[in-house]
């Protein structure tokens, strides 16, 4: 397990060190800062993984042991549903177990596939759902499912299902046209969006939109960004991680944090992202409707130094929308604290109803191109 530093280590007083312009929308920096004791640590792993018990290749065991050894905190093991057996869904629940031990979490969850339409990823149950053209709610047109009568009930079983988790996977990847996005994230109501606090924004490219665009549908949740390996290349080496913040290594802590879609999601392996709006962690709900202003605090860091520079930072709300950003050039971006305006965002966007940060970087995936590389859970203001 690496060694990181938790929320509440950080000392949030006033330090401005940057090179490079900074961009404000109805934002300024804050003349002191506060400090705060958030009691979260930063856990890298992936979320998304496949082993020879459907399409991918080699055992459970094998594939939790390459993690560990590539330095995850966790990895999950979501093999297709309709492929595995029940003596191999066993056998992924018992390597979970047997491979979770303090230092690292296993995870055995399942993709489930919706016909025509895409795939689900759900965690924190021993219980498959029945084939979705068994299940009473399933209609088809041609080969193709409907989503109108289908999601409702996926959504409403994850729900009512104690422990379960979902994750949106790879949006845009295929279906019919009309299906592409989950049929527009529509379908959302207070238990439904309880059982989804995940959405897929990198899945063997980017998918960010797609996260923007749940949002502003009205969801709750973090991104992710996934290897969705098939190939035996566990954590991969490109960098991809998810990060999710918990105030110690546990299943059942990750798994909350992946409920309430607390972390955020990176495209490099060591990017450190630590974001609070008025003192609340990524993924909290200030329910502070009205408000005229918030405080963020910002800090990123990267070990590497100059060769993963950041390029540029963003502060994002509503309908895709650049409330605030800088372009520092520089491996750290140190502990500033940024006041937001809590006026409406214009052009019928209303005010904010939550902020997240985006983050550019000079080597995405170890490449040699600038590109997006992080995106961050919303903090949400309650409007």
């Amino acid at each position: 397990m690496m060694v990181r530093k938790s929320y509440s280590t950080l000392s949030l007083a006033l330090v401005i060190v940057m090179i490079g312009p900074c961009f404000y929308c109805g934002a300024s920096l804050a003349v002191k800062a506060e400090d705060t004791d958030i009691e979260y640590k930063l856990y890298f792993g992936d979320l998304h993984s496949h082993t020879s018990y459907s399409d991918g290749t080699a055992t459970p065991d094998e594939a939790f042991a390459a993690a560990q050894s590539a330095d995850a905190d966790f990895l999950a093991i979501t093999d297709h549903q309709y492929l595995l057996l029940d003596w191999e869904w066993a056998d992924i629940l018992r390597s979970a177990d047997d491979n979770t031990d303090g230092e690292f979490v296993a995870m055995a969850g399942y993709e489930y596939f919706l016909p025509g339409i895409n795939e689900l990823n759900i965690y924190g149950t021993s219980t498959i759902p029945p084939d979705p053209g068994l299940t009473p709610k399933a209609y088809y047109k041609g080969d193709r499912m409907t989503g109108g009568s289908f999601f409702p009930w996926i959504y409403d079983w994850i729900a009512e299902e104690p422990g379960a988790i979902g994750q949106w996977n790879h949006p845009l990847s295929y279906g019919c046209p009309v299906c592409w996005d989950f049929y527009q994230f529509d379908y959302c109501t207070d238990e439904r969006d309880a059982a989804m606090g995940m959405i897929e924004c990198y899945n063997w490219g980017y998918r960010d939109s797609s996260y923007v665009k749940a949002l502003d549908a009205g969801w709750h949740m973090m991104p992710t960004a996934t290897e969705d390996d098939h190939y035996g290349d566990w954590i991969s080496p490109l960098g991809i991680r998810t990060v999710l913040l918990a105030p110690s290594l546990t299943r059942d802590n990750l798994y909350n944090a992946m409920r309430e879609g607390r972390g955020y999601a990176t495209l490099d392996e060591n990017l450190e992202i630590y974001f609070t709006v008025n003192g609340a962690a990524l993924g909290s709900n200030l329910t502070d409707p009205d408000s005229s202003s918030y405080t963020a605090s910002l800090r990123i860091f990267d070990k590497d130094g100059m060769s993963d520079a950041i390029t540029k930072i963003e502060i994002v709300s509503n309908y895709n929308t650049t409330v605030w950003s800088c372009e520092p050039y520089s491996a750290s971006f140190e502990p500033t604290n940024i006041v937001l305006s809590g006026e409406p965002l214009g052009d019928d966007k209303g005010a904010p109803r939550y902020f997240f940060v985006r983050v550019t970087t000079i080597s995405p995936l170890n490449g040699a191109v600038e590109g997006l590389t992080a995106w961050t859970a919303p903090v949400w203001t309650g409007n």
